[in-house]
């Protein structure tokens, strides 16, 4: 069964399907100056790996955040998930990294561990670390994951995948989604057929808008997402204010 496509069709310029301002990085992504990022390349948002597992936390974190804030950026966390340890525990060391406030916007980055395939979260491990993060917070995360992942896949080279498909039976099909695909046109998981995606992850390492993730301003290489709405709408929604 193919899945649904997105509706707006082909996208030749990311900037006409959606707000190009948010980036999201870690330690290992160079930053220079957060205020030029936002002057000269309209980065309005930062979305910054607080986490990993149970066991390690990003050092750049947090004086990125002070940073970030300082320059007037919107600011968010997300962790990557593993395999080791329960997704309540992670989403714990998830929140006591990142520290999370009324506007910081939460995520849960779920896809294959590329160093260690063994060590990719399971479709339950994601659940109880939603769970947990709705039950801390009061508002779900963002779910980042590609299509063939969500939709139960399993990865050619590594013979790995979540482990089922993630249906609408699952919490995991509640949380609004970060799309990574990087392709012209994406794919929309099946779950999230109708209701799209809030951000997409259109360039990166990869895909044919590669090289635009090269030109911003006050940060090196990352990746590059487009918001579903306008300025107003991306703030209102990070902050929870409409969502």
């Amino acid at each position: 069964m193919p899945r649904p496509k997105a509706t707006l069709g082909p996208v030749m310029n990311p900037a006409d399907f959606g707000l190009d301002a948010v980036i999201d990085i870690s330690h290992l992504n160079q930053v220079t100056d957060f205020s030029a990022a936002n002057q000269a390349s309209n980065v309005q948002g930062v979305l910054h790996k607080a986490s990993e597992g149970v066991d390690w936390q990003d050092p750049a974190y947090p004086w990125r955040r002070s940073q970030a804030e300082a320059a007037g950026l919107l600011w968010g966390a997300y962790h990557f998930g593993t395999h080791l340890r329960s997704g309540s525990e992670q989403a714990a060391a998830f929140l006591a990294a990142a520290q999370p406030g009324p506007t910081t916007l939460l995520a849960l980055d779920l896809e294959l561990n590329g160093r260690n395939p063994a060590n990719s979260m399971t479709l339950p491990q994601a659940e109880d670390f939603v769970r947990a993060i709705w039950q801390a917070t009061g508002r779900l995360p963002l779910l980042y994951v590609a299509p063939s992942w969500a939709d139960g896949e399993v990865h050619a080279r590594s013979g790995r995948g979540l482990g089922a498909a993630i249906t609408n039976r699952s919490i995991l099909s509640q949380c609004d989604l970060w799309l990574a695909d990087y392709r012209i046109e994406p794919e929309l998981p099946r779950s999230w057929g109708d209701r799209g995606w809030r951000l997409w992850q259109y360039a990166g390492d990869s895909g044919p808008f590669g090289p635009l993730s090269r030109s911003i301003v006050g940060v090196d290489v990352c990746d590059r997402n487009l918001f579903r709405g306008d300025s107003l709408a991306l703030g209102r929604y990070w902050s929870g204010a409409d969502v």
